[in-house]
């Protein structure tokens, strides 16, 4: 069996969070206190992934509330809408975050007293990281039957257990090839600017004893070209209702070569990162960056001063590159805007 390493684990009075900035040369926790902490903890990247962000955050607000010392119901409502919009300002992409907040003040809603509501978000947040556990199992479950005998796989970015609470979404796939003992290669690639394929993916998988290569984003077309990719699979940040995908800055590169190659492309991400109310790929905030994850490698400047920096942290896959989506639910294929939306019968979006 695995032994996971958790990046989020809440402490009742503060929240112990893996800071991913710090790796792989140093596994630091450090503990976030307020809510200021924990924007700043999103907002630098100390913790990363669109799971792990949503589960931060909804831990954020119920640690805000708890510290608030608020005893008026209606006072203490208001000024959750308002930590929750702050919160949420911490980075645009990825609709987990908002996810998670609108579900905690959700639940707020429905209790009728201060008290009652300082409880339930703390329960609320507690049940949205046990619940990502296991919906990450079965996402890895689902996105394994994909994969053949002795598969070699080429991912991006880092979308493990340090970027959730438990397996992650395509690399999930990877963590139950483990578990059931099948050989599988992975191809990781570095991930420009940021490094989350070199300094996450590659050390995660190396930790779990997963078959891990590490090559340059640049690599990509020659490596899907030679050396018998059976599949790519990566993670998500925002798929929207049509299937349109954001996902780490050089997804959507990647795809056109998967394309161009004859090489599957799938996406896997939980039904908390697909946002049926954005309709296409154009209507999704794309954030950007400090220029120095551009200008600087390690703290070290490896561009000249005062250059212009176009620094996007995501792009967006149009939905007729990907051959499938994999989610907890299940794997969908074909027509996306219909089947993305029936994945939600029952449920409220």
């Amino acid at each position: 069996m695995t032994n996971f390493i958790k990046p989020v684990i809440w402490e009742s009075d503060a929240i112990r969070l893996l800071n991913q900035q710090k790796l792989p040369g140093e596994v630091e926790y450090i503990f976030l206190k307020t809510i200021e902490d924990v924007w700043d903890s999103i907002s630098e990247l100390k913790v990363r992934g669109a799971p792990a962000i949503g589960i931060t955050a909804a831990f954020g607000l119920a640690l805000w509330a708890k510290k608030s010392g608020l005893n008026n119901l209606e006072i203490l409502k208001s000024e959750l809408g308002v930590k929750a919009e702050y919160l949420n300002s911490s980075r645009p992409t990825a609709v987990n975050l908002s996810w998670a907040l609108q579900r905690l003040l959700k639940a707020a809603e429905e209790e009728a007293s201060a008290e009652k509501v300082i409880e339930r978000l703390e329960t609320e947040a507690i049940l949205i990281q046990q619940q990502d556990e296991e919906t990450c199992k079965r996402i890895g479950e689902y996105g394994f039957s994909l994969l053949p005998d002795n598969a070699n796989v080429l991912t991006h970015c880092n979308t493990g257990a340090i970027a959730t609470s438990k397996y992650g979404t395509a690399l999930g796939a990877f963590y139950i090839a483990k578990e059931r003992g099948a050989d599988l290669h992975v191809y990781a690639t570095e991930t420009r600017p940021v490094l989350q394929g070199a300094r996450l993916t590659a050390w995660e998988l190396q930790q779990a004893e997963i078959d891990v290569t590490l090559i340059t984003d640049n690599m990509a077309a020659h490596v899907l070209k030679t050396k018998k990719i059976d599949a790519v699979l990566v993670g998500a940040d925002r798929i929207t209702a049509n299937g349109d995908t954001a996902n780490k800055i050089g997804t959507y590169g990647i795809a056109i070569l998967a394309k161009a190659h004859g090489i599957p492309f799938y996406v896997a991400a939980p039904l908390s990162t697909i946002d049926l109310h954005t309709a296409t790929g154009d209507d999704i905030v794309i954030e950007e960056r400090h220029a120095e994850e551009v200008t600087h490698i390690g703290g070290k400047r490896i561009a000249p001063e005062d250059i212009n920096v176009f620094n996007p942290a995501f792009d967006v896959t149009p939905s007729g590159l990907i051959s499938g989506i994999v989610t907890e639910k299940g794997i969908v294929t074909g027509d996306y805007h219909t089947k993305l939306k029936e994945l939600f019968e029952g449920l409220t979006v």
